[in-house]
């Protein structure tokens, strides 16, 4: 059969409506490495269930997406899904009222014990060096 973003046969566009995914920060994060090699994988959509955990890895890289191999990164942040749901590339991270940078892809590196989520940012910042803290709520919403 084979996977359909693999052969091209899905995009963005299959995705009509979607809610909101809420978590809450449960670890705040430090640290920049500049080779790190996280190889994102093809799909665009990752579905997280109420309860499962995420680490948010930043990146100001050009062209990073799915695909694609991302070097320099920021430690963010590990995070509860609070409310369930599909998150999407080009989905807005939310934190303290601020879009803090989209969703560029997944890295599979440490699955099943948790998905990594790379965050395209203007600027490669840890959740530390943002002043985030354990128990912040964040929202990723598309759409």
């Amino acid at each position: 059969m084979g996977d359909p973003y693999a052969r091209k046969l899905t995009n963005i566009n299959f995705f009509h409506a979607k809610t909101a995914v809420t978590g809450r920060v449960v670890v705040v994060l430090d640290g920049l490495l500049e080779n790190r090699g996280l190889n994102l994988i093809q799909p665009i959509s990752r579905a997280f269930p109420h309860g499962s955990i995420i680490e948010l890895i930043g990146t100001a890289e050009k062209n990073v997406g799915p695909g694609t191999v991302v070097e320099t990164i920021a430690y963010i942040a590990f995070v509860e899904m609070t409310a369930g749901g599909v998150l999407l590339v080009g989905d807005e991270l939310v934190w303290n009222d601020t879009v803090i940078g989209t969703i560029a892809g997944y890295d599979d590196t440490h699955v099943p014990n948790h998905q990594n989520t790379i965050v395209l940012m203007k600027e490669r910042v840890s959740g530390k060096g943002m002043g985030m803290k354990a128990g912040d709520e964040i929202f990723i919403k598309g759409f």
